[in-house]
């Protein structure tokens, strides 16, 4: 598929404001893209997320990747004891004790540890190489539509799976690929904090291997469902 010919109709179907963003998690053994620099400061998953939708791209080795939280279940490095005892977590005030927080982290889903080398972020348009998911940061309405376009043909309902932390790495990256069904993430507190997401605004990873059907679906009810429910 043609990259910049999605991220064009992705951007047009939705009226997005931000670009696509491409993410490709480079396993031990792959060759990692060209055309891809790294970051000169430390930066987060949810960082270059952000980062990306406004045209950077960027290359993200293990060592270069800022928080370990995301790090460890993307792969790249081992889960901290502090995190995976729950001490972490709660010491932010989020949970009321470290076993509740270390329940989180227990039943996220991750990559197995230190089975990737790096992660490739950058605007869909500009991705020469296949990414593993697509994620999309934009008002509710606006991600709302991914829904009905991942029904239209088989019908059924979405079930999305979400927590109090890790909206980029885990909602919107790891389980897209794990599942190979899209998901959305309100975001996180981690996100909130450290990226300018705005307030209003939610997360959606779609696998790239359905965007074509995705895409397909949202051109016919573009037209139709689409304008009329925004014509109110």
């Amino acid at each position: 598929m043609d990259n910049a010919k999605i991220s064009d109709k992705l951007v047009r179907l939705l009226d997005l404001r931000h670009e696509p963003v491409a993410v490709k998690v480079i396993k031990k053994g792959e060759k990692i893209p060209e055309g891809f620099i790294e970051p000169e400061k430390n930066i987060r998953h949810c960082q270059s997320i952000m980062r990306a939708r406004k045209g950077e791209s960027f290359v993200i080795p293990a060592n270069k990747h800022a928080c370990m939280v995301g790090a460890s279940s993307l792969g790249l490095v081992p889960l901290p004891p502090k995190v995976k005892e729950g001490e972490f977590h709660s010491n932010l005030g989020m949970f009321d004790c470290s076993d509740a927080a270390a329940n989180m982290i227990d039943q996220r889903s991750a990559f197995e540890e230190k089975s990737t080398i790096a992660t490739v972020v950058g605007p869909l348009k500009d991705f020469k190489t296949e990414p593993d998911v697509v994620i999309l940061v934009d008002l509710p309405e606006t991600l709302y539509w991914l829904v009905p376009a991942a029904t239209f043909f088989e019908g059924g309902r979405q079930a999305f799976s979400t927590a109090a932390f890790q909206a980029t790495c885990v909602d919107s990256t790891i389980i897209p690929v794990i599942s190979g069904k899209m998901n959305m993430s309100l975001g996180c507190y981690g996100c909130r904090r450290s990226t300018d997401i705005q307030n209003e605004e939610m997360i959606a990873g779609i696998p790239y291997q359905n965007l074509e059907k995705m895409i397909e679906a949202l051109e016919k009810i573009s037209d139709g469902p689409m304008q009329k429910a925004r014509q109110k």
